[in-house]
């Protein structure tokens, strides 16, 4: 029986970071999902659960704390690493 990859979403808003992110953790058997905003994030948590989320802290529009404090509101179970330059 094969076992199911962590899934982890990744959030920033700069596309390279989020890319670089994806790469370096697709190739240690994460299955992972990059977004640029926390917005489309939200909406597709709503979809699907996920494992951890690494998530910028400065981001525009609502930034890594709003962030943290809503994913935590309604998926307490969900590990959240915040990062920032």
């Amino acid at each position: 029986m094969q076992s199911q990859r962590a899934r982890v979403m990744v959030i920033d808003d700069e596309k390279v970071v989020g890319d670089m992110l994806r790469i370096h953790l697709t190739k240690h058997g994460y299955q992972v999902e990059t977004f640029l905003s926390a917005g489309p994030a939200l909406l597709r948590l709503e979809q699907e659960p996920f494992d951890l989320i690494v998530t910028d802290f400065k981001m525009k529009g609502m930034d890594g704390m709003e962030l943290l404090k809503s994913v935590k509101d309604r998926y307490p179970n969900i590990q959240v690493i915040m990062i920032t330059a």
